[in-house]
């Protein structure tokens, strides 16, 4: 070495990545459990109110965009108001 040191790319430019698929998890996995599973120790500490919720949120994949939005708001509110009462509680 001739001077001080810089950091940066080597001489001669930067490295060309490779074409191709781009790393990352496989675009079909999620994140939890295998569907149908369901955790027995909290099976009693389930609410109604966010049961209904999740599934409202799920059954909104069916519909169209206007109206998840609109299905996205009504499950937020309602999970607001249940959470909301349970700190009260």
């Amino acid at each position: 070495m001739t001077g001080p040191y810089r950091p940066g790319p080597p001489p001669g430019g930067r490295p060309v990545p490779s074409p191709g698929p781009r790393p990352g998890p496989p675009p079909a996995a999620r994140p939890g459990p295998p569907p149908g599973t369901a955790p027995t120790e909290f099976e009693d500490a389930r609410h109604p109110a966010v049961d209904a919720a999740v599934r409202a949120m799920a059954n909104a994949e069916a519909l169209s965009p206007a109206d998840q939005i609109a299905q996205y708001e009504a499950a937020y509110e309602t999970l607001r108001e249940t959470l909301a009462g349970i700190d009260q509680a």
